[in-house]
């Protein structure tokens, strides 16, 4: 017997995060390009490097609505999950270009600290000034949906680079103008390219932890095991499989060693263990499967073999 259930938010709608990545990437073109301009002006790399994290941020953004869109679509006889992952995968790849941007921003910036360039520090506060409100506005924008997507986490982060960014060309503009002191633009670019490296190890962590199939970090196997078994008419578990979809979307596949009992009965233990899947441990898609006859009682966890199949005593 085998049991899923269907929960009226997994209906696939469009989300409001499409549109507010749209405002963010309008948001974020302006920024580009003063910056750019600006950075030019003004003879700084602090800014110049904060405009090719913004570059990276607008092809970020480009992805991340892409992705938000497929990940509306519905699922097919070949994608049978649907094009959630999409985000994943695009999330992957920002984390990769901005670790790229970071390392070129470092290259500059090591070049720069052995040279004495002539900065103009009033264009470098303006732009600091102003592209710090824009981008607090983007960074609010995005921040709600955030919580809920690595995708759109993923370029939140590129983001809150930008705005951590800002604040450090703010802090080279008023050394600059206060005491001529032009290497502190240098070194808040490698203050830029430590931060990006930081972020984009995090988003590259969960988003590998999601593409292995690894147990969700807030569950504990064990405790989710001992609560299934603890329900009355439930005698094991095995074969068991928890993973996640997205960050927020888990799923669990396993077999239940049950008292021999009715379909009508079975139905309604079945709707015990789901509550709990869903209520207890944010496990919204599960495929159970009930047996009358021990396997392998050691057999938690089933080893799949090389071939694909399963081995041992674990084939049903």
């Amino acid at each position: 017997m085998r049991g899923a259930v269907m929960h009226p938010e997994h209906v696939l709608r469009i989300p409001p995060a499409a549109r507010r990545l749209q405002i963010a990437m309008l948001l974020t073109v302006v920024i580009l390009v003063a910056e750019v301009v600006t950075g030019f002006l003004a003879n700084s790399l602090a800014l110049l490097s904060d405009a090719g994290h913004v570059l990276t941020d607008l092809f970020a953004l480009g992805l991340s609505w892409i992705a938000v869109r497929q990940a509306t679509r519905a699922s097919t006889g070949r994608m049978t999950y649907g094009f959630h992952r999409v985000g994943i995968l695009v999330a992957v790849v920002n984390a990769v270009t901005v670790a790229v941007v970071a390392v070129l921003i470092f290259i500059d910036a090591g070049r720069r600290l052995q040279e004495t360039p002539e900065i103009k520090g009033h264009l470098l506060l303006g732009m600091a000034i102003g592209g710090g409100l824009v981008n607090l506005v983007v960074a609010g924008v995005l921040h709600q949906e955030s919580a809920r997507s690595l995708n759109v986490r993923s370029a939140f982060l590129h983001v809150v680079g930008d705005l951590l960014g800002s604040v450090g060309v703010l802090i080279a503009a008023i050394a600059v103008l206060a005491g001529n002191l032009v290497w502190v633009d240098a070194a808040v670019s490698i203050f830029i390219g430590l931060i990006i490296i930081v972020g984009a190890a995090r988003i590259l962590r969960e988003a590998i932890t999601v593409f292995l199939e690894a147990a969700p970090a807030h569950i504990d196997v064990d405790e989710l095991v001992g609560e299934m078994a603890a329900i009355q008419g439930v005698l094991g578990v095995h074969d068991l499989h928890v993973w996640s979809i997205t960050p927020s979307i888990h799923a669990l596949s396993c077999h239940l060693l049950v008292e021999d009992r009715s379909i009508s009965q079975g139905c309604v233990l079945l709707e015990g263990i789901n509550d709990l899947l869903l209520n207890r441990f944010s496990i919204a898609h599960s495929t159970i499967q009930m047996e009358t006859e021990e396997c392998d009682p050691n057999a938690l966890h089933c080893y799949l073999s090389p071939e694909g199949t399963v081995s041992g005593d674990h084939a049903h």
